[in-house]
């Protein structure tokens, strides 16, 4: 071992030879320590478990609960802040009053008094858990006297129960006095859009209903419609029966001046003019019969003089006959000319009538859907109204931080007891003292390298014995001679 190290020998022979270095550190470090314990103040913290619930007007499927984390972080973030506001600390320093031997003429609270209480005020989650995913927090209060705590712990609840719900208030009156006037102004503009809307129903008069079913459903069915449908359907057919009479007066013209070509018209013509129609067969039996005579018999014949005579007077009737059905058929077109003319006539009013309520459909779905959106919206308001007036009345009549049991301070004091106290200054005095000791230790004489090497007096008189350096280590920096 080389004669500059320090061994435990020479420890203990600086211990024996000089015991006030050690045992002088151990002692004084031990008194402090002692009397910093007997003067410290203690220190109490008092806990009260809070729960914050929700609005129950919010929440009409779970009443009280939040519907997100979010929204209890944000209430329990705004519970802090009001929890170290000033207003609430003051009222609670006022409410519990000053502490024993605080000067009856001295102002209360102070500035002071009220910042310090507000470092000794913490809200915390419980332990394991995060602030803001917990309805459950703790509110903690630090007093040098036990009762004191307890009753500032109290005394804050009650200040933020009533704050909180001052707060409540505050906002609920202002959203009522917000939303009062956009009620106004809600039913300002719903009285306009109705009074738009009314003006264009009157002016439609009798078709409302008609526009109402086409602004619901264009592709609809609606009375008027149907009856323009039925007017098309009657008119095609009288302005069929009306061509259909033309022609048949045409064909009785021409059978007027040939009754051969009566022979030759169609059945519908016949059956329309039934009399017409026996009379045909009837001439044609009697050409067959003048004809059977004529082929047996000669013209001045009795018999074939009756038979033609008997065609001749069938001749002659269906002559007749024609004239009333030229009549009748002439009366029928001019009775279908007069009904195809009602007929278009009242299509006309109708299809005006459908052209003017496509015309207007567009204003009148956007005036009913201006005035639909404005009764929603007053609707949705006078809702949001109804819930903020319950609100504005629950604020007092409830609170939403409930208290859970009654504050705690727990058995002991915070931090650390008397004895632990004395113990760790005893323990650093030890430290101390070892050190002290460490630093005057003697390693012995130098080693002959140095003599050899001739080192200077400055660099000798350098190396002191309280150095935390070893002797050899200091000489080796101070010379650059490696020992």
């Amino acid at each position: 071992m080389s004669p500059t190290t320090i061994r435990p020998r020479d420890v203990v022979r600086t211990v024996t030879e000089h015991p006030a270095w050690f045992i002088g550190p151990v002692v004084a470090a031990t008194l402090l320590a002692a009397g910093y314990a007997l003067v410290r103040p203690t220190t109490w913290e008092a806990s009260q478990a809070l729960v914050v619930r929700d609005e129950a007007g919010d929440r009409l499927t779970r009443p009280g609960r939040f519907a997100h984390t979010d929204e209890m972080k944000t209430s329990q973030e705004t519970i802090l802040e009001l929890a170290k506001s000033r207003g609430v600390l003051s009222k609670a320093l006022v409410e519990v009053g000053p502490p024993v031997g605080h000067p009856a003429t001295a102002a209360w609270p102070s500035e002071k008094q009220i910042e310090a209480l507000e470092t000794s005020v913490k809200i915390t989650p419980p332990k394991g858990a995060e602030f803001g995913k917990t309805e459950v927090f703790y509110l903690k209060v630090q007093d040098a006297n036990r009762q004191r705590a307890v009753t500032l712990a109290q005394s804050i609840c009650r200040q933020l129960q009533n704050r909180f719900a001052e707060l409540r208030e505050s906002k609920a009156r202002s959203t009522t006095d917000e939303l009062t006037k956009t009620i106004s102004l809600a039913r300002d503009d719903l009285a306009g859009a109705t009074q738009s809307l009314g003006a264009m129903e009157q002016r439609v008069g009798s078709d409302l209903a008609e526009l109402r079913i086409l602004n619901e459903s264009p592709s609809g069915d609606s009375d008027l419609r149907r009856t323009a449908i039925e007017l098309e359907k009657e008119l095609r057919t009288y302005r069929a029966s009306q061509g259909e009479g033309q022609e048949f007066l045409k064909l009785l013209t021409a059978a007027q001046e040939n009754p051969g070509k009566l022979l030759a018209s169609p059945s519908v013509l016949l059956k329309s003019q039934p009399a017409l129609g026996r009379l045909k067969d009837g001439l044609v039996d009697a050409q067959l019969r003048t004809g059977q005579a004529l082929g047996t018999m000669s013209e001045n014949h009795p018999l074939a003089q009756s038979a033609r005579a008997a065609e001749q007077a069938i001749r002659n009737q269906l002559h007749a006959e024609m004239i009333v059905a030229i009549q009748g058929v002439e009366a029928d077109l001019r009775v279908n000319a007069d009904r195809v003319q009602a007929l278009e006539q009242q299509s006309a009013t109708i299809q005006n009538r459908l052209e003017t309520l496509a015309t207007v459909r567009a204003e009148y779905a956007n005036l009913v859907a201006a005035a639909k959106s404005r009764s929603e919206t007053l609707k949705a308001v006078e809702r949001d109204l109804a819930e903020a007036r319950a609100s504005q009345a629950g604020a007092r009549s409830g609170s939403l931080i409930n208290l859970v049991d009654s504050p705690d301070t727990g058995n002991r004091p915070q931090g650390p007891g008397q004895t632990v106290i004395v113990l760790a200054g005893f323990g650093g005095g030890l430290l101390i003292a070892l050190a002290i000791v460490f630093l005057r230790v003697n390693p012995g004489p130098l080693p002959q390298s140095l003599v050899r090497n001739r080192v200077p007096a400055s660099a000798l008189r350098m190396v002191e014995p309280a150095t935390k350096l070893t002797l050899k280590q200091a000489l080796q920096q101070v010379s650059g001679v490696r020992i």
